[in-house]
């Protein structure tokens, strides 16, 4: 039995097992019982080794989860799905990188459309709302060589039987909380797989300007004028019209088009 040895304990590999219902995604399966990070153990996979391309990695008692920006990740033991899939896109340009993203972002959203069938939205970046309720967030982390991504960490947290929370977050909400049911953590996280997988796979066929305009089509709030705020607290109206290259969004102002990354605006809600 395998053993990772992080900050606070030795951690015990208790699984080592694969998905069953997809064609790579999980072939290569480490569950654990209790892990600090699951992007951060498949970082030091990555600092030692080759992993096959879809390896996961995956906890249901996630202590120390990070999200977009250093945000710290509630998550209650036993309750909710935290995943890693090890991915090595290499045919994706570095210039090109968050079609990677919109890619995962769609099959998480297909995911929690499964279950969840009214108010299902991608927030730009890459969190997915019920309405204006965050139940899911992803953090993707590339390797970047030469003009091509060498590696991928594809950090998924979501939100399944919780129904309180305790951390400062602003507008949480969970599976149980929208249907008021009870699900099984291992049968989502196999259905799951399969939709990233699914969607990664119609990225490998080049079907780029499909899934582009399909990020678009499931942007929450996109082509409404809504409230916006910048870091300094200046509110504005802003409609979203695109999202440029690496990412950015895009808004139409009354300063005209203006581009914006992570943390430079967020959603007034």
């Amino acid at each position: 039995m395998s053993i990772l040895k992080n900050r606070t304990k030795i951690i015990k590999l208790t699984q080592l097992n694969t998905i069953q219902k997809t064609l790579f995604i999980g072939k290569k399966y480490h569950h654990f019982s209790e892990l600090a990070s699951t992007n951060e153990y498949a970082k030091r996979l990555l600092s030692k080794s080759k992993p096959l391309d879809g390896t996961v990695i995956s906890t249901y008692r996630q202590v120390a989860g990070m999200g977009q920006g250093g945000s710290f990740w509630e998550s209650e033991p036993d309750k909710n799905i935290s995943m890693s899939v090890i991915l090595h896109p290499h045919f994706i340009n570095a210039q090109e990188q968050f079609i990677l993203n919109q890619a995962v972002a769609l099959g998480v959203l297909d995911f929690v459309k499964k279950y969840i069938n009214v108010g299902a939205k991608i927030k730009w970046s890459n969190d997915i709302y019920i309405f204006d309720k965050k139940i899911a967030g992803i953090l993707i982390q590339n390797t970047l060589i030469s003009k091509h991504i060498q590696s991928s960490i594809i950090g998924v947290g979501i939100n399944i039987n919780q129904t309180i929370f305790e951390s400062d977050a602003p507008n949480p909400t969970s599976f149980k909380l929208e249907t008021q049911k009870d699900f099984d953590l291992d049968e989502l996280l196999e259905m799951l797989c399969w939709k990233i997988e699914t969607r990664y796979l119609q990225l490998k066929t080049d079907a780029t300007q499909k899934l582009k305009a399909e990020y678009l089509e499931n942007l929450y709030r996109y082509m409404e004028d809504v409230l916006y705020q910048l870091p300094d607290g200046e509110i504005f109206t802003g409609r979203i019209i695109g999202v440029a290259s690496f990412g950015k969004l895009s808004l139409q102002t009354q300063k005209g088009i203006q581009n914006f990354n992570t943390k430079e605006v967020k959603f007034v809600i």
